[in-house]
């Protein structure tokens, strides 16, 4: 929740001044953002109030959904173009990105394939390994090599975590870098954008401009920034500045001790993730807080990177901070997943512990024993006379045990009064 009070808060900031000038309302795309987060909300509490291996019996059906919604996207009479990328499909008077809500059931269904590797068969194992390569080609063709790269490498790290073979990995990583390079060599765009990652202020007006404006927010906003909602380049200056470039706004108005409070937080979120996935008790939950941390702090850390230009220009929003309703209920969901995880991992050490037997103490061979811990069974034994013995041991042969009656002992130590007497 703080992650998302953050982010409202400064998409607040950073789209009023597009939102008044584009519709009269400063507050149009806040109060949207907040219709989505009350979707992703609801998703996100039936995931985990529901077990796992309940969600994880829909994932296949929503991976083969979401991937017919991209396919979708490159029909021309359905996909909407924007800025030169046709990622979008109308919903009334939304638009929604499959490829962001792809992301959870990716997730899911690729924890369950690596994580339960051998209990698939070959053919079944080689079908799903299609499937994924079909969406990010379909991703890729969209074209969105950001979202594919992310998609990927979150592919990448769950298998590599299932323990698959170093070999195999090298190899899907190398097909990656070759199908990068193959895109960036056919779109022209996609160089542009290399060229101009590499000198910004070469382009300054053209290609670099996005770039060379956001670092102008990020400078501009020294060691403690200027203020909520003082910043200037969102002003008119700053391209896009609510989606892909909210750092540079929230670095402007809140410093560079903001940004690093927000680096800190990232680290504390995968720190916490990292432990759970440590704590879950299944192989397939495990790769599951894997994946959710993955895309989460990864795509964060990504998003970061373009704004402050560590990174080649992309297309990519900051989970649970930029605007846009399919990021933030994909977000929310994968969060939601994340939780569940904790949570099972918590309810299942409950049960280990109200579950465990007490198990008896154990004594070192000579040590004392206290007069309550001494075992029923020889207090019994010595109460038996040698006659009193042998009777019961014959009649358990025969099974049939009969009842015992003690008589007195009588002690065999003669009195001191009856020893006087012998001696006189």
């Amino acid at each position: 929740m703080l992650w998302l009070t953050i982010g409202l808060v400064v998409l607040f900031s950073a789209s009023f001044p597009v939102a008044d000038a584009e519709v009269g309302d400063g507050a149009r795309y806040f109060k949207v953002q907040i219709l989505w987060i009350f979707v992703g909300l609801l998703m996100s509490r039936w995931i985990t109030r529901h077990p796992l291996r309940l969600i994880m019996q829909f994932s296949g059906l929503g991976l083969f959904v979401c991937l017919g919604l991209i396919i979708a996207t490159h029909i021309p009479s359905m996909g909407v173009t924007v800025n030169g990328a046709t990622r979008w499909l109308p919903l009334g008077p939304f638009l929604i990105q499959p490829s962001e809500l792809l992301k959870p059931f990716l997730i899911l269904q690729s924890a369950r394939l690596f994580g339960q590797w051998h209990r698939f068969r070959v053919s079944t194992r080689w079908l799903w390994l299609g499937v994924f390569a079909i969406c990010l080609i379909a991703i890729l063709i969209q074209p969105n090599l950001s979202t594919t790269a992310v998609c990927g490498f979150t592919l990448w790290l769950i298998a590599w975590a299932s323990g698959r073979p170093y070999k195999h990995l090298f190899i899907t990583a190398g097909a990656g870098a070759l199908a990068a390079v193959m895109s960036i060599s056919i779109k022209a765009y996609q160089r542009e954008r290399i060229i101009s990652f590499l000198d910004p202020w070469a382009q300054a007006s053209d290609n670099g401009y996005q770039l060379v404006q956001s670092l102008y927010a990020i400078g501009s906003g020294g060691l403690w920034g200027t203020g909520f909602g003082m910043g200037q380049q969102k002003l008119g200056y700053l391209p896009i500045q609510y989606t892909d470039f909210i750092f540079s706004v929230y670095a402007e108005e809140f410093g560079f001790v903001g940004a690093v409070m927000l680096l800190l937080f990232l680290a504390v979120f995968s720190t916490v993730a990292l432990l759970v996935a440590l704590k879950a008790k299944s192989s397939v939950n495990r790769l599951i807080a894997i994946g959710c941390m993955v895309l989460l702090v990864g795509q964060s850390l990504i998003n970061i990177g373009v704004a402050t230009g560590s990174l080649p220009t992309t297309g990519l929003p900051f989970p649970m901070m930029s605007y846009g309703g399919s990021s933030m209920m994909s977000s929310l969901i994968i969060a939601g997943l994340l939780i569940r995880v904790a949570r099972e991992a918590h309810e299942a050490d409950i049960v280990a512990m109200t579950e465990q037997p007490m198990r008896p103490r154990r004594h070192r061979p000579g040590s004392r024993r206290r007069r309550h811990e001494q075992p029923q069974q020889e207090a019994t034994a010595a109460e038996h006379t040698p006659a009193q013995k042998k009777r019961v041991r014959r009649h358990t042969r025969t099974g049939i045990r009969p009842e015992v009656t003690l008589e007195p002992k009588l002690s065999r130590k003669p009195s001191r009064k009856r020893k006087r007497i012998q001696s006189l």
